[in-house]
């Protein structure tokens, strides 16, 4: 029932400092400002390819300035859409996961999810801004549960089918999960990433945090351009690859996007490790 993952809200505190950081970084284009009584926030929507960032400021006390006294700045909800609201709404109630209606969608309560703070709002694709990034694709959950346990919740709960799931596992990252595809023909998914072992900062999250929203994921077809951007900027990135030239992705510190993880990876290349390497785009000689 989920369609695609649209957005991220980002507890800040300063929407100006924040959104120079995602301008600068990403070419994130500010689209407009609401306030969100739920989160007791004022929030400035950024477009980010076909995708969203939001930026939210607490008001006062409430979630947001939660999420900055218990985590600091950081990712506070990860976004998706579905076609018909009301019907998500009956497959949240029938799988047993409380819900808030607030700002015409729906903010799932993370305690009925492995802690996943999820917000979901009607499908309505954007065209894509200008910039690097086409869109936001994944939303990662670092896991201390059994991994199957959390995707069996998800089932039941999101109504997501388990014959879509991709298993995974990386050494270098110590985990092993799955990828719970919302399409078998789209990239966007939730991913279960089960670590324990603490020579890993994933296991050390884990160990830390429990089951927590650890970071995203977006496509890009300019990965120089953004690779220029960080440096201009004298922000951090791990490389992908060991390669002269670092052409396939890379992950973004969270100094430089106000406490978020973000992955980068160039244009198609995530199908290598989602189920269908088939429809990797070999790069073109340099």
């Amino acid at each position: 029932m989920l369609d695609y993952v649209d957005r991220i809200l980002v507890a800040v505190r300063s929407l100006d400092d924040a959104e120079h950081n995602y301008s600068n970084i990403l070419a994130a284009h500010k689209i407009d400002d609401f306030e969100s009584p739920w989160l007791n926030a004022r929030v400035r929507r950024m477009a980010l390819g076909s995708t969203q960032v939001e930026l939210c400021e607490p008001l006062g006390a409430g979630t947001t300035q939660k999420h900055l006294d218990q985590w600091g700045e950081g990712l506070m909800y990860g976004g998706a859409t579905t076609g018909d609201l009301d019907a998500f709404a009956q497959q949240l109630i029938a799988g047993k996961v409380k819900f808030t209606r607030a700002d015409d969608r729906l903010y799932l309560e993370p305690a009925d999810l492995h802690g996943l703070p999820l917000v979901v709002s009607r499908t309505h694709k954007q065209p894509r801004a200008e910039g690097p990034v086409e869109f936001l694709y994944e939303l990662t959950m670092v896991l201390s549960s059994p991994w199957q346990d959390v995707a069996s919740r998800y089932s039941e709960g999101l109504g997501l089918q388990p014959e879509r799931n991709v298993g995974i596992t990386f050494e270098r990252f110590g985990y092993v999960g799955a990828l719970m595809m919302f399409d078998p023909d789209r990239l966007d998914r939730i991913e279960l990433s089960e670590a324990h072992d603490p020579a890993f900062a994933m296991g050390r999250f884990s160990a830390k945090r429990g089951d927590a929203f650890y970071m995203c994921y977006v496509q890009t077809d300019d990965l120089a351009a953004i690779i220029t951007r960080l440096e201009q900027n004298g922000q951090r990135y791990t490389r992908r690859t060991q390669t002269p030239t670092e052409r396939d992705g890379l992950w973004i510190h969270p100094s430089a996007l106000n406490g978020v993880l973000m992955g980068v990876s160039r244009h198609s290349l995530a199908w290598q490790w989602s189920g269908r390497p088939d429809r990797v785009h070999a790069l073109q000689e340099l």
